[in-house]
């Protein structure tokens, strides 16, 4: 039998949905049992519906639809028509949820039969909000209108929250962003204002979304979480939230994680059995399959989100989703080719069902194939459509009209125009880029660029002109680099993040070491580095934009004296250069890419076979010698002329990144520096000449490090020395705060999964790259004692992230540290003879330069270790070190400087081979 408040009990569960679903679940319960055992009919049906909707957040679908059909029954059997009318609204929501919108557009419809007043508004918009997930959305603004102010009038707030909210995401897909920043800020002000908890955290959820479109990486992100961790906090479901943050790290070009939260998204829908969003995941997963090169995952993916979306009568998504399949279909190599009609048909299908930015890339697809086809007037016609839209919209879609824009007056003959359509749409991208807060974010997001950058370069030398050239591959190169980190050094969050993981890490090493197992501590350094990524990506505020602006060749002529300067570029496969010599630009074409690349895969082989020792040595050193002589003759043969015996700053491309220039012969003995672009060489050339004092370093597990650190620190006045458990993070990263110099002698660690994690192992874990991030400054001058120390992964469009990239980027000027792995035996004295060098006024690059050469007739482990270290940025810091404070002491520590093998972290084949 009921009891007499279990009426009241009923209707505040009802309430409680949106507030707190799991205390509303647990309450709706036992009104619910009580009222069935003793039939009462209306409060059953008001407490099953208000179990229903909980169950829609907490559990999955089918449950809610089977406690809000019971609902429906115990409506009727009490005789209330209203009553009965508004738990079919809520049925026919879940049921468009579950994927059965033929059901749930009947069900509302009966709904509204029976409702009105506020109850038939509430209906109203229910109804739009099934009409807007099927993408019938005039039909659903039609809806919202008729509904609103009647919901306003009777001041049923909870509504007017939903309704505010769906339009705004209405607004979103359809790119009109200002009124949907407006619809979104009046939903999370009624939210705010009644305490509703759950369709506040729906609120940021959309608000993410919204910023996702605008190019906002981090308050798109910042919203996100914030959503992620109210529906936490409440108990519900936050699998939108998976589908929004795959959105924004695909628009990012992020697609590794992308891919995972898509993947993430639909084993979370699957589950849950919410077949109305599974869809949207599907395609997402397919997006990013597509981008990741995985062609067969993206037309599973996408042809089943065709299947999906047929059988739910859902036309304008069905659109995305088979311009999806369609492009699975054009990214096959040996599939059936792909007409521009049909691309064409595609393109008006996106059109008219609002998808403006795939609709533009379609009509992109088509009109580049008329032009293969030679068919330059079908082509035009499809161009002027797509550049239509390159004065408002998103960023993406402005840089993408830019590009039809580029391509039509290039089809029209004109070509000076078209390089200017493609310079405005590089400089909308790199004003994004410049936008997108963390680094490693702004380092993906030249992926975007890439067809505009290629247009460009091939314009340029098309048009055969040298200082065009160079100023068009500055723009399509290591634009993330130029861009500080801007975000708060002290950030008490991101430093416990830090110190959790370096002790993490020291745990899995333990494990390691002590042959267990270290499953546990894995997975939680895992989860670690994801939580100190997102903190980083969130509060990562918006570079400067000032600092992409690219020098002239004057410019650089200037700051080169009586150096020269090579930049390389590649185009169609042909590898050229671009040399600055006394102010004048030459171009010069090398020859093929795909052979320079083979010869350096080649030599850095044979280079790891010499670091290794043995028999093998003398042979790798043949190999070596044979394959060096082979790239010298065409990266630098043809520009002897140009550059003569002058030092040289080398700006690579692709496969030369990771080159090791010193054993050219051209280089033997010259100085070398290189740099991620010209750039970064000329902002590195002219920064000032700030003091400081000398830091020498040396990690732990090393016994040749410390004695090595306190040799260099000895040849310094007043040098401070790290060593044991003074090397902490702490006091390294305080010490390259304040230092003109610092030497490092530790274990290095390459991370090409999460390069940002690259890191030299301290006495209490490892020190990364978002450690130096949080630095106001680092040293001029840092020599990295560390295996890979100079390596870095590389991302479209020559974006470097790394270590060496990390400290560049923070302001140091030059950087000297091995492409590869390096040797106990001999890099000791290597590092000693360096800074004896640059102590007596020698450049980095010149002190290198003449300790390489002396080392070029060693044996082949010195010959190897030698020709691993590279100098780069700008190799010209001078020796002046001015002493340091008068409250720093030297911190030593007494360990005997015995050999010690120097294994790479996690690389198992130089272990015998005593690297670092």
């Amino acid at each position: 039998m009921t009891e007499p408040g279990d009426t009241v009990l009923a209707e505040r569960a009802l309430e409680l949905v949106d507030v707190d679903p799991r205390r509303a679940w647990r309450q709706a319960s036992g009104v619910l049992d009580r009222a069935r055992k003793s039939r009462d009919h209306a409060v059953a049906a008001v407490a099953g519906r208000a179990a229903g909707l909980a169950a829609l957040h907490l559990t999955d679908l089918d449950t809610a639809v089977t406690y809000l059909r019971q609902a429906v029954d115990d409506a009727r059997h009490a005789g209330s028509g209203a009553l009965t009318g508004e738990v079919r609204m809520s049925l026919a929501f879940v049921l468009n949820r579950r994927g059965d919108t033929g059901r749930a557009l009947r069900t509302i419809d009966a709904a509204l039969h029976d409702l009105k007043g506020v109850q038939r508004a509430r209906a109203l918009a229910q109804r739009g909000a099934i009409r807007q997930q099927l993408g019938s959305l005039d039909e659903a603004l039609a809806d919202y209108r008729l509904a609103l102010p009647q919901l306003r009038r009777a001041g049923d707030w909870r509504w007017v929250a939903r309704l505010h909210s769906n339009r705004g995401v209405l607004h979103i897909y359809r790119s009109q962003l200002t009124p949907a920043a407006a619809e979104l800020a009046a939903a999370e002000r009624v939210c705010r204002e009644h305490e509703l908890g759950l369709q506040l955290a729906f609120v940021y959820d959309n608000l993410g979304f919204l910023h996702v479109r605008r190019g906002d990486v981090p308050t798109a992100l910042a919203a996100m979480d914030e959503a992620e961790r109210r529906h936490t906090a409440l108990g519900a479901q936050a699998g939108t939230v998976l589908l929004d943050r795959s959105e924004l790290l695909l628009s990012v070009h992020l697609v590794a994680e992308g891919r995972e939260a898509a993947a993430r998204a639909v084993e979370e829908f699957t589950r849950l059995r919410r077949r109305i969003s599974l869809p949207q995941a599907q395609l997402l997963l397919a997006d990013a399959a597509l981008l990741d090169g995985d062609v067969a995952a993206a037309r599973a993916a996408a042809d089943a989100a065709v299947h999906a979306l047929r059988a739910q009568h859902r036309g304008e998504w069905l659109a995305l989703a088979r311009y999806t399949a369609l492009r699975c279909r054009v990214a096959e190599p040996a599939g059936p080719p792909v007409g521009p009609a049909e691309l064409g048909r595609a393109a008006e299908s996106l059109a008219a069902a609002g998808w403006a930015v795939p609709a533009l890339d379609a009509r992109l697809r088509a009109a580049q194939v008329c032009l293969d086809r030679g068919r330059p007037a079908e082509a035009a016609d499809l161009l002027r459509q797509a550049g239509t839209a390159r004065l408002r919209g998103p960023a993406e879609l402005r840089a993408r009209a830019w590009h039809a824009e580029a391509l039509l007056r290039l089809a029209e003959g004109h070509r000076r125009s078209a390089s200017v359509a493609v310079a405005t749409g590089m400089r909308i991208l790199e004003e994004y880029q410049a936008n997108a807060g963390a680094s490693d974010v702004r380092s993906h997001v030249p992926g975007h660029r890439g067809d505009l950058a290629r247009l460009g370069l091939r314009l340029a030398l098309e048009s055969g002109r040298p200082r065009r050239v160079l100023a068009w591959a500055e723009r399509g190169r290591a634009t993330a680099l130029l861009m500080r980190p801007a975000r708060p050094p002290d950030d008490p969050v991101l430093a416990q993040l830090l110190a959790e993981l370096r002790a993490t890490v020291a745990a899995v090493d333990e494990a390691r070491w002590g042959g267990r197992p270290p499953d546990g501590p894995v997975r939680h350094q895992a989860a670690l580095e994801n939580a100190v990524r997102d903190r980083v990506r969130a509060t990562g505020g918006p570079a400067s934009a000032s600092a992409v602006r690219r020098p002239p060749v004057e410019q650089l002529g200037a700051a080169l004296g009586d150096a020269a300067l090579v930049e390389y570029v590649e185009s169609g496969g042909v590898l050229s250069a671009v040399t600055v010599v006394d102010s004048r630009a030459r171009w010069t074409r090398l020859g093929s890419y795909l052979q320079v690349s083979a010869l350096a895969d080649h030599l850095r082989f044979a280079l790891r076979r010499m670091c290794r020792g043995g028999d093998a040595a003398a042979a790798a050193l043949r190999v070596v010698i044979g394959v060096s002589e082979r790239l010298d003759t065409i990266l630098l043969g043809g520009l002897r002329r140009a550059i003569g015996e002058r030092p040289l700053a080398l700006v690579p491309t692709g496969c030369l990144q990771s080159l090791v220039w010193s054993r050219l012969p051209s280089c033997k003995g010259r100085p070398v520096t290189v740099a991620p672009s010209a750039a970064l060489w000329l902002r590195a050339a002219g920064a000032p000449r700030r003091g400081g004092g000398v830091v020498a370093v040396a990690g732990p597990a090393l016994p040749a490090a410390p004695g090595e650190a306190a040799a260099v620190a000895g040849l310094y006045d007043d040098g401070q020395l790290l060593t044991g458990a003074a090397a902490s993070v702490a006091a390294v990263r305080d010490a390259l705060g304040t230092s003109a110099i610092a030497h490092i002698a530790a274990h290095g660690h390459l991370r090409t999964d999460n390069p940002l994690f690259s890191s030299l192992r301290l006495a209490d874990g490892p020190l990364t790259v978002y450690d130096l991030e949080a630095l106001g400054q680092t040293p001029r001058l840092v020599v990295l004692a560390a295996c890979d120390g100079g390596s870095s992964a590389v991302y479209a469009g020559d974006e470097l992230v790394g270590l060496a990239a990390g400290f560049l980027t923070m302001g140091t000027t030059a950087l000297v540290a091995p492409l590869g792995p390096v040797s106990d035996d001999s890099t000791a004295e290597l590092m000693l003879a360096l800074h004896r060098g640059v102590r007596s006024g020698a450049t980095p690059a010149a002190a290198l330069a003449r300790v390489q050469a002396e080392a070029a007739d060693a044996s082949p482990l010195a010959c190897a270790a030698a020709a691993s270290l590279v100098c780069f940025g700008a190799g010209d810091v001078t020796a002046r070190v001015d002493p340091p404070p008068p409250e720093r002491r030297m911190l030593r520590a007494a360990v005997p400087a015995a050999n010690c093998p120097r294994r790479r972290r996690g690389d198992p084949a130089f272990a015998a081979a005593g690297s670092r």
